[in-house]
């Protein structure tokens, strides 16, 4: 499905209902807004880990402007104020209030932005495997402790330049380092559509993954929120998360870190990560 927000074409799926039949009763179900990381990738890799939310709450999927199944747009709307903007929008005009909001690795950057914006809007935002600011020497070195030489030089090269090549050797070198325990599903990137533009564009020399902080606009958070990192992520480190939420007003904010999970700690171990949502999600 497609909505028009601002004049571009954004996707978005939906798993679950909004009213659930109980007897003679129709009950609301809480809103769970899934954004997907890269940029430059899409909803169908967050398929299906989040679908069995459904039982809990309506679980909408959201492909970024830009990205995946949106309509192609404007490099210069690829930003994260656009972004973040764009889930406020995209609730007003479905009639969505008080969305849980859930966001994994880029999709923090976005959850981030969205949370600072538009701080009263959401009724809870979850921030996975993200970071407020980028620490790449950190993270280059915690490649070449998982990976070797070979791991620390493909990212290097990798976040310097973006070729195709350098992605390619970046996926095959460096992707299979962000999982720590279970494997990961072998067809998700097969269902995924890439946009490598947009990760260009945001990812470039000046680009904003190397300018964006957002430690101090934190501050600015209304609702509860929750902070799930791995002490194995390569990309974002555990440190990374712990920064996040010490930033955060310290009333609403809940961090976990999972020993032996890497980059979405869900995938890794979703039997220990599940739990943690939804007591979290059933407090809200």
């Amino acid at each position: 499905m497609h909505i028009t927000l601002n004049g571009q074409r954004i996707f978005f799926d939906v798993v679950g209902e909004k009213l659930r039949i109980n007897g003679p009763r129709l009950v609301e179900q809480p809103t769970l807004i899934v954004m997907h990381g890269g940029p430059g990738f899409d909803h169908a890799r967050m398929r299906p880990d989040f679908d069995h939310f459904a039982d809990v709450a309506q679980v909408v999927y959201l492909d970024h402007r830009g990205n995946g199944r949106s309509q192609p747009s404007d490099p210069q709307t690829w930003n994260l104020g656009t972004w973040g903007d764009d889930v406020w929008a995209f609730c007003e005009a479905l009639g969505i209030e008080k969305p849980i909001v859930f966001g994994q690795s880029f999709g923090g950057f976005v959850a981030q932005s969205y949370l600072t914006r538009h701080p009263e809007h959401p009724a809870g935002v979850i921030i996975s495997s993200s970071a407020a600011r980028m620490d790449f020497p950190a993270t280059y070195a915690f490649f070449e402790r998982k990976g070797g030489p070979q791991a620390r030089e493909v990212a290097e090269r990798f976040w310097a330049n973006l070729s195709d090549q350098d992605f390619a050797d970046y996926m095959r070198v460096c992707m299979p380092l962000y999982a720590e325990r279970k494997p990961r599903d072998p067809d998700q990137g097969h269902r995924s559509i890439t946009n490598l533009e947009v990760m260009r564009h945001f990812s470039r020399d000046g680009g904003e993954i190397k300018r964006m902080d957002f430690r101090q606009a934190l501050m600015r958070a209304q609702g509860p929120v929750l902070v799930l990192g791995g002490s194995q992520d390569p990309i974002t480190p555990p440190h990374l998360s712990e920064e996040i939420a010490a930033h955060l007003p310290q009333s609403i904010a809940t961090l976990r870190i999972f020993d032996g999970c890497g980059h979405g700690a869900y995938r890794d171990d979703p039997d220990r990560v599940w739990p943690v949502m939804r007591d979290w999600m059933a407090s809200l």
